[in-house]
């Protein structure tokens, strides 16, 4: 921009005619025209005008200890008007008078209006936009809906009680305290202690957000250690840990006569649940292209495992029966006949059930192959933390463990397979023979 021009003390445009008669003129040139008193029209190179003040204030110096000149923007030409613009420049001539800079005068007049909108920002809008935030990172579409759940009325009542959840949901963000947060678990805490345990951890979570997106401060009044553990007995205490119920090992060689005298596509998917200590979910997701029946592989893609890696699985030759005798009807190997569906989630359960009773749970069989891997055979425990596809807690271990045992694994799965399909009446004693 080419060096200003200074106006006499008088004002330049005496009339809001003759300066739209000037602005307008082809003559104009880059650079500021003084309208009296500190207000410039400033016209840049491509052209633009708009409206600025210059002014100095105590306390604000250049480098060199001299009076800087700020320069305050009062809007842009045509849309601010000359008789606007002085009106806006008389505005900062009296705060500049009563000794308050315009410039950090107008910051904290933007701040206010933020936290003004942040204050105004409720509890559901900001557990709704959590969910939007995360939903793409969660593998199991399923998390998102059960998110949804503890936040909303459904037909089967929501994870945080109706009564609850209109308690906080239509509050602002900023105002949830620990006086809310215990209000909303209290009543159900010690019937419903795990469904509540989850609610709080996701109410804790939907506030760090908010806190991250400046729609509150301080501290969060959901977090467990050192604020509600001093108002809420533990969840241990009133609803102690209860594990998958499992079958002991030595039963097993009879039950699996039992299942594989049964037909149907739930019998042969439990069975191969078993076979391979894998999880409901990984079963029944199987699909054709994640088996390799050459090299009598099952590689279950890191998007379906808990742990969120990649899992190989070594098959035995009665798994590799089991698959070879599904009927190739659509992606899934244990898929329902022309639905092109996997089987049901429920469908193995209530398989189980009806074989052995109430009570039993499929996922007790992993517990039934690690009992029998620690109690009966030489095999190290690490293989079979790796065969059940076991997340690594520690960081060192993680970071050393590169291969899978493949090839030990082998070994470790058909030595498994064989004692499932041992006639009970063989079984003289609980040791494995292990091959060479």
């Amino acid at each position: 921009m080419a060096r200003e021009r200074l106006s006499p003390t008088s004002r330049l445009f005496s009339t809001a005619k003759a300066f739209s008669q000037k602005v307008k003129a082809r003559s104009v040139v880059p650079q500021r025209y003084a309208d009296g008193g500190g207000l410039y029209l400033s016209v840049s190179d491509s052209g633009a005008r708009s409206w600025v003040f210059m002014f100095g204030f105590p306390g604000v110096v250049t480098k060199t200890g001299k009076r800087k000149t700020i320069e305050m923007g009062l809007g842009p030409f045509p849309d601010v008007t000359l008789a606007e613009a002085r009106d806006r420049a008389d505005e900062v001539r009296k705060q500049l008078r009563n000794g308050v800079n315009p410039i950090a005068a107008k910051k904290d007049e933007i701040a206010n209006l933020t936290i003004t909108a942040a204050k105004a920002k409720t509890f559901k809008e900001c557990a709704d936009a959590y969910i939007e935030a995360h939903r793409s990172g969660w593998r199991n579409p399923k998390h998102a809906d059960q998110w949804f759940a503890t936040f909303n009325e459904t037909r089967r009542g929501s994870l945080i009680y109706p009564a609850t959840t209109d308690l906080i949901n239509g509050l602002p963000v900023a105002a949830i305290d620990e006086g809310l947060v215990l209000e909303v678990l209290r009543p159900a805490w010690l019937t419903r202690t795990e469904t509540m345990k989850r609610a709080r951890g996701r109410i804790e979570a939907v506030l760090g957000w908010a806190t991250a997106n400046k729609y509150r401060a301080g501290l969060n009044p959901a977090r467990w250690k050192d604020n509600l553990q001093h108002s809420l007995p533990r969840p241990s205490k009133v609803a102690p840990v209860i594990h998958h119920p499992a079958m002991p090992y030595a039963e097993l060689p009879a039950f699996m006569v039992s299942l594989r005298s049964r037909e149907g596509v739930s019998a042969r998917a439990l069975e191969f649940t078993i076979l391979n200590a894998a999880r409901t979910g990984e079963t029944i997701g199987a699909r054709w292209d994640e088996i390799d029946i050459e090299a009598k592989l099952w590689t279950v893609p890191a998007s379906r495992m808990k742990a969120g890696h990649e899992h190989r699985v070594p098959l035995s030759a009665r798994a590799l029966a089991i698959i070879g005798a599904q009927v190739r009807d659509g992606d899934y190997v244990f898929g329902g006949r022309g639905s092109g569906r996997p089987l049901s989630n429920m469908a193995m359960l209530e398989l189980l059930r009806d074989v052995v009773g109430k009570g039993s749970t499929v996922h007790g069989f992993r517990s039934c192959f690690r009992d029998w891997l620690s109690e009966t055979t030489a095999y190290p425990n690490e293989m079979g933390e790796i065969a059940l596809a076991h997340a690594v807690s520690d960081k060192t271990e993680a970071a050393y463990r590169r291969g899978d045992m493949m090839e030990k694994r082998r070994r470790l799965m058909a030595d498994w397979a064989e004692f499932c399909e041992r006639p009970p009446a063989a079984q003289t004693d609980n040791v494995v023979a292990l091959r060479g």
